[in-house]
């Protein structure tokens, strides 16, 4: 008998909070949810691939396996060159004060567009980070959609940047260790894992902005479904 007073109890506490009669009880705010946990880690991430293929100097690379060839190779703002006599040596191609040592235009552009991709990346990656310690609400979804638009206009940029970055193979510097270089074409020269590295970097960073969207713990249906049960 009882039984049946309690489920006659809960099914008309359903039809009153599926008519509006009664409130629904709130759930207790989360603070962790396992898709922001991971967007978090992947912006992490690719923060640290990005940064480490943009600094890298093997961009453009000439191995040096044919006589009386020195092994030299070209990054973003680096390069390095060997020789016989002496060691191994890297120099910056730009810097403060130094920006108009790039020998290309075109890499000078490149270089703006990359690091300000990345810098993106960066603040996006410590606002996903803060919002892992946010309760649950308003608050939270702006700052996730806001890291999403940041990461998606970092995603363009430094797309930007990588297609810029072979224009500038027709620098008459270029031409000098790599032979016959044109536009889209290194001459002697071959793409080095430092560009390659980049490439696959903004590829992967594609799949922050999706990750962001339902980064909130609690993602509100447009529609929601009243239970009457």
């Amino acid at each position: 008998m009882r039984s049946l007073l309690d489920s006659k109890k809960k099914r008309g506490a359903g039809l009153d909070v599926a008519l509006g009669l009664v409130p629904p009880q709130r759930r207790p705010p989360r603070m962790f949810g396992c898709v922001s946990c991971f967007w978090v880690l992947l912006s992490a991430c690719l923060v640290a691939v990005c940064s480490f293929s943009f600094l890298s100097p093997a961009w453009i690379v000439r191995s040096g396996e044919q006589e009386l060839q020195e092994p030299v190779s070209f990054g973003l703002l680096w390069h390095c060159s060997d020789s016989l006599e002496f060691m191994s040596s890297c120099y910056t191609l730009g810097g403060l004060g130094r920006f108009n040592d790039i020998p290309s235009s075109s890499w000078q552009t490149s270089a703006v567009l990359c690091c300000g991709g990345c810098a993106l990346l960066v603040m996006s990656c410590l606002l996903a980070i803060v919002t892992l310690f946010l309760p649950s609400g308003l608050c939270e979804r702006r700052l996730c959609t806001l890291a999403g638009y940041m990461q998606t206009a970092a995603v363009f940029i430094m797309a930007s940047g990588l297609l810029v970055y072979p224009f500038g193979l027709n620098a008459a510097t270029v031409k000098k260790y790599c032979e016959n270089s044109s536009i889209y074409y290194a001459g002697t020269c071959q793409i080095g894992w430092g560009y390659m590295l980049a490439i696959v970097g903004v590829m992967l960073s594609v799949f922050l902005p999706f990750f962001s969207k339902y980064a909130p713990k609690e993602h509100i249906s447009p529609t929601p479904i009243p239970t009457i049960l």
